[in-house]
C-alpha cells in the first residue's frame, strides 16, 4: 500500500507500453492459477451472473484470441451484431456469447493450453496496433456506459481491467487469496481512481486499503469532501458494479 497522500490530477496516464507489459502479467498469473486448480473449482459459481468459473475463462479465451488475430477479431464482431440484431442487448453481451458459444466444447485442461499458448500472442497483437488507430480510431458503448471510446482506450485500460478484474472474480468463486502487490496491482487500481475522479468531479479523500492500496484525494478540505475508507479491490469491485454503492461510489468506471 502506498502510504503517501496523492493528488489524483499528478496520477500519470497509463501508456500503451506499461498497459502491454501489466496485461502479459496478469496473463501469466491467471494461468498459474488455472493450472492448479481441480476439476470441481471449474463448476465454482462467479460474481458474473450465469457463469461459473470455467465459463469465466471461455470468455477471456475468446477475448485473448481475438487479440492475438485480426481475422479472429473481425469474426467475432460480425457474429456478435448478428447475436444483437437477433436478441437485442449491449454489444459487450453478445460477444461475450459468441466467446462462449463457440469455446464451449472444450474441457478445462484444453483451456487452459490454448490459453497459456494465445497469451503471449494477445499481448504482441494488441502491442502492435498503430498509434494512429490507437488515437483517433473510435466506437461507439452501448453499457455500462454509453459513449464513445478511442480504440487505445479499449485495447490498453478495458482489456487490462477486465483480465483484472475477473482475476478477483476467480478469487472469490473459489474462496482463496488473490495475488496482489502495489507496483502491478496498486497501479490499476490507481488508473481506475484517476478515471473515478475526473468521472465524478467532486472533492474527496479515500483511503484505500490492502496490498493494492494507497490514499489519494483532490480538494479533501471542501465542505463538501466526501471521505471515504475501503479495500482496494471492493472498491474497484463496487465500481465495477459487483457490490453495493452510495455517495460517490456510484459513479461507473468501465472494466
Amino acid at each position: 500500500m502506498t502510504t503517501t497522500t496523492i493528488d489524483v490530477a499528478t496520477i500519470e496516464p497509463m501508456s500503451h507500453h506499461e498497459a502491454m507489459r501489466l496485461q502479459a502479467c496478469e496473463l501469466d498469473r491467471v494461468v498459474a492459477v488455472l493450472r492448479s486448480l481441480d476439476q470441481s473449482a471449474w463448476t465454482a459459481s462467479t460474481d458474473c451472473p450465469g457463469w461459473d468459473v470455467r465459463t469465466l475463462y471461455l470468455h477471456v479465451l475468446g477475448a485473448s484470441e481475438a487479440g492475438a488475430s485480426v481475422r479472429e477479431n473481425l469474426h467475432q464482431m460480425r457474429l456478435a451484431m448478428i447475436h444483437r440484431r437477433r436478441h437485442g442487448g449491449p454489444l459487450e453481451a453478445a460477444l461475450t456469447n459468441v466467446q462462449v458459444r463457440e469455446r464451449n466444447e472444450l474441457t478445462p485442461d484444453e483451456l487452459v493450453e490454448r490459453l497459456a499458448a494465445v497469451a503471449p500472442k494477445t499481448v504482441r497483437g494488441r502491442s502492435r496496433m498503430p498509434a494512429v488507430l490507437r488515437n483517433h480510431a473510435t466506437m461507439s458503448i452501448d453499457g455500462p456506459v454509453f459513449e464513445k471510446w478511442k480504440l487505445g482506450y479499449l485495447v490498453d485500460t478495458i482489456y487490462l481491467r477486465d483480465l483484472w478484474m475477473h482475476r478477483i472474480d476467480l478469487a472469490r468463486a473459489l474462496g482463496s487469496s488473490v495475488e496482489l502487490s502495489d507496483d502491478h496491482d496498486g497501479r490499476i487500481v490507481a488508473d481506475v481512481v484517476a478515471e473515478w475522479a475526473r468521472r465524478h468531479g467532486k472533492p474527496f479523500y479515500l483511503e484505500l486499503t490492502g496490498p493494492a492500496g494507497g490514499r489519494y484525494t483532490d480538494r479533501p478540505d471542501a465542505a463538501d469532501a466526501e471521505h471515504l475508507t475501503l479495500d482496494a479491490v471492493e472498491f474497484a469491485r463496487t465500481l465495477a458494479g459487483r457490490a453495493p454503492a452510495t455517495g460517490l461510489l456510484t459513479t461507473v468506471v468501465p472494466f
